[in-house]
């Protein structure tokens, strides 16, 4: 959503279906569809590729809690192959990962308290052939809503992952985020608010015309 509204026609791949998805959408495992689109050569026909690779094999909550309570089970890891998949398909491109262990360059931070948000969400953005400078990190206003380690806080953002201790509902996520197209809580608490992409697009957009200027 944040592409669209920075001005990109945006296309869509996951291997599940999403029918609250709002645009062209493709169902399919997306390193196979996307090396397809290199093959045939339609990847021409597009600008820009955002990879969201599964986040759980490197995330916080995985190396940190989980881990150390024996909880969880092994992820795959598919960071390396999408990016080599990127750097064939000739384009720029952005992938996106949580804080955490994944291996990616943190070529760009963001956070909710730089759009005012509900949530703080931060997020990591490794830049494939393109670059933007990194934007100032506002201090955070206080503490994440909920239980945590035995501790209970309240604050200014809500918790949008899992459930129990105090974790979001559905309508507090979706307020918080930005996000009124789904109110699937799988999607919800997987999903980063479209205010990110708007700004990674257009800084995008932006670094291509002083290129071509």
């Amino acid at each position: 959503m944040g592409y669209h509204r920075a001005g990109f026609a945006v296309d869509g791949c996951d291997i599940v279906d999403r029918p609250r998805y709002p645009f062209a959408y493709h169902r399919g495992d997306a390193l196979r569809y996307l090396a397809d689109l290199i093959a045939t050569g339609e990847i021409e026909r597009y600008t820009l590729v955002h990879a969201s690779p599964p986040c759980q094999a490197g995330c916080t909550l995985t190396v940190g809690t989980n881990a150390s309570q024996g909880w969880g089970r092994p992820h795959v890891d598919l960071v390396a192959s999408t990016r080599e998949l990127l750097d064939a398909s000739g384009l720029p491109y952005v992938i996106e990962q949580p804080n955490g262990r994944a291996q990616i360059r943190k070529d760009l931070t963001l956070c909710g308290e730089m759009f005012r948000l509900g949530v703080l969400r931060h997020r990591n953005f490794e830049l494939g052939r393109w670059a933007t400078a990194q934007p100032a990190h506002r201090r955070h206003r206080g503490h994440v809503r909920g239980h945590r380690h035995g501790v209970r806080r309240d604050g200014p953002y809500v918790a949008a992952y899992g459930n129990g201790g105090g974790k979001a509902t559905v309508a507090e996520m979706q307020a918080a985020m930005g996000i009124t197209w789904t109110n699937v809580r799988e999607e919800l608490t997987e999903a980063i608010p479209p205010a990110y992409t708007q700004w990674i697009g257009r800084a995008y957009l932006t670094a291509r015309q002083e290129v071509f200027a």
